[in-house]
């Protein structure tokens, strides 16, 4: 609960801190939680308080918060250069040798790498580059972008018209070009009767219906998760990408896989596209590049994406795009630290043998009465909350049902993220077993007081 003394730290963050996504009433009820330190998976507030963080920091921290070669290596690279650029032919050894990493663990037999300072602004620059090779090869009129509903590619002007998401509209987005298609969640979107099957073909006819109208001529790219993260952690029905790449390659439109999440093993593959079986024309990439050690995007390039971008630049003689902090060498370090930890030390293994028990918990769970479905892929998974599980009828939303939920967990010393309805879990890599059963009895003991409140 806050601290209301004039001086405590809740007190200092309410009055100098501009909160973003932040239920403000919880904050204003129990205040901020200021944390200090962090080890393995857990965090650590200025009370002294122990948390397990059930969401590794923000999909993120899968190494957890004070792996010894993360941080060396960020210690080593600022001992011997702390920063530069990558304007003017010039850049890093280290972000050199990232770039050759990223194409290496690529699915692209060859491509490049631009580097900027977070998913949001990879996803605005991949649209960046679309326009421009619009322009550059005689079509100038593929200036819109396809996305779904509920999706979520960052909060530029850009990437935010992207995102499907209601709370937009505040902000007069999504700009005019950017069109969103149905949200491919079967459970809560399929129709009565169908099958997963013939969703997945209602979802592909869409999407010609939306071309046939719009003009496929008009269409710059599409872009997709692999698993919607900040959607409520929603896998794509069986088929999908394939139904749907099968419609853009006919229309010659890029389809961007945003593996901002998805990336470097979240889903139990290196990539989400390995997972659901599709080689998309780029990835979008951030979050667990870095292990959460330091602000880094990419947009890694097919060759094709890559060749065709060159010819343009090198037409009018440079690509006028770029971030000051593009390429950090810092960043870059890090991150060829952190992918050599993920693949080669044996995290992303530990993750894909927790899986099974993870999946087998969320299942138990979504025998309760309250929750209507639990969802994921690899080790990330949401439980639905519902009033009615038969009608999948949702609580009123003036209960806040999943905020109240993650509340109680917090007090009970367990992190996890209110999303919608659902209670969205997202465990570090190094998670052991018993630290997996810590957050699973935590998070039921919330959910059986939070359901017997409402109910």
């Amino acid at each position: 609960m806050r601290d209301d003394a004039p001086n405590s730290w809740e007190a200092r963050a309410d009055a100098h801190s501009f909160y973003g996504f932040t239920d403000l009433p919880s904050v204003a009820e129990r205040g901020a939680v200021v944390l200090t330190h962090g080890k393995g998976p857990y965090v650590y507030d200025v009370h002294g308080r122990e948390y397990l963080d059930a969401n590794s920091g923000l999909w993120n921290m899968v190494a957890g918060f004070d792996h010894p070669g993360l941080t060396e290596a960020a210690k080593a690279q600022y001992d011997r250069f702390p920063g530069y650029h990558a304007f003017f032919g010039r850049m890093s050894d280290q972000t050199v040798m990232l770039s050759e990493k990223l194409i290496e663990v690529s699915p692209f037999p060859r491509g490049k790498v631009f580097y900027t300072n977070s998913g949001s602004e990879a996803n605005d620059t991949m649209v960046k580059m679309l326009w421009f090779l619009g322009g550059a090869e005689d079509q100038p009129e593929r200036r819109k972008i396809i996305t779904r509903k509920n999706a979520y590619h960052g909060v530029t002007a850009v990437s935010a018209s992207m995102t499907g998401k209601p709370y937009n509209e505040v902000f007069g987005l999504p700009l005019d070009g950017f069109i969103h298609l149905t949200c491919p969640h079967y459970w809560r979107e399929g129709r009565s009767g169908e099958t997963e099957a013939d969703f997945t073909k209602r979802l592909a006819k869409e999407l010609e219906d939306v071309l046939e109208e719009e003009g496929p001529e008009t269409i710059a790219g599409f872009f997709a998760e692999p698993v919607m993260g900040a959607g409520g952690v929603i896998p794509p029905p069986d088929g999908y990408f394939q139904a749907i790449q099968k419609i853009l390659k006919k229309h010659d439109i890029p389809l961007i896989a945003d593996e901002v999440i998805c990336g470097f093993g979240r889903t139990g593959a290196v990539w989400g596209c390995e997972s659901y079986g599709f080689t998309p024309d780029a990835i979008i990439s951030s979050k667990n590049l870095t292990a959460g050690y330091f602000p880094m995007g990419a947009v890694i390039l097919s060759p094709d994406l890559s060749d065709r971008l060159q010819a343009a630049s090198e037409a009018i003689e440079e690509f006028p795009h770029g971030f000051t902090a593009s390429g950090h060498p810092v960043g870059s370090a890090i991150a060829l630290k952190a992918i050599d930890v993920i693949l080669n030390e044996g995290l992303i293994e530990n993750a894909r043998s927790l899986t099974p028990i993870f999946e087998a918990h969320m299942a138990r769970l979504a025998k309760h009465p309250h929750i209507g479905e639990a969802r994921g892929k690899g080790l990330m998974g949401a439980l639905e909350a519902v009033r009615d599980k038969d009608t999948k009828e949702p609580f009123s939303s003036d209960l806040s049902i999943s905020e109240r939920i993650a509340n109680t967990c917090t007090d009970l010393g367990l992190i996890c993220r209110p999303l919608g309805q659902a209670v969205v879990l997202c465990p570090a890599f190094i998670m052991t077993e018993a630290q997996m059963e810590e957050m699973f009895a935590k998070l039921e003991k919330a959910l059986k007081q939070i359901f017997a409140e409402v109910t």
